[in-house]
């Protein structure tokens, strides 16, 4: 069973053998997450992200997905992307986010992970309600069959921090 553990911090920082990005679905970088893995990791993985938008994905990778490219100059082997799913309340896009954590996991189990960092994927920007992002996040990973042995949390804000302290119980 995956181990979590909730740390405050930067997820640029950690070393883990593959950190997770709260990506957009153009994969070529943005704000919040993305943006800051993309500027600490350096060019090499803007260069694989651009390779997989003229190949695999050439539309984007679509929400929920995964996929996973060198992590550059960060302290991580790997860096896992995920397009999380943008927060409504006209619909239930759950499930979304919840694939979102399990294909993460999927693509770290492909690649021999057994340390992955994750944020709180759709909790920024994209407006999931914090209390619901992470017991989202916990759950998911809890019951996602994986050889990853830790599953950290790494969490910018204490309110975010807060949440995921909730969910854990």
């Amino acid at each position: 069973m995956t181990e979590i553990v909730l740390v405050r911090g930067d997820i640029t920082e950690v070393e883990v053998d593959a950190v997770v990005n709260a990506a957009n679905s153009s994969l070529l970088g943005g704000g919040g997450v993305d943006g800051a893995i993309h500027r600490r990791g350096g060019p090499a993985i803007l260069r694989e992200c651009q390779e997989l938008r003229a190949t695999r994905y050439r539309d984007g990778l679509p929400t929920g997905q995964a996929v996973a490219t060198t992590a550059g100059t960060l302290p991580a082997r790997w860096v896992i992307h995920t397009v999380g799913p943008v927060y409504a309340t006209t619909e239930n896009r759950r499930h979304l986010l919840e694939s979102c954590y399990r294909e993460s996991l999927r693509v770290a189990d492909e690649l021999g992970a057994a340390t992955v960092a994750f944020p709180a994927v759709s909790a920024g920007i994209y407006g999931w309600p914090l209390a619901d992002a992470a017991l989202t996040a916990v759950e998911t990973v809890h019951a996602t069959g994986s050889r990853v042995r830790e599953a950290r949390f790494v969490l910018f804000s204490e309110d975010v921090m807060d949440a995921f302290r909730a969910a854990v119980g």
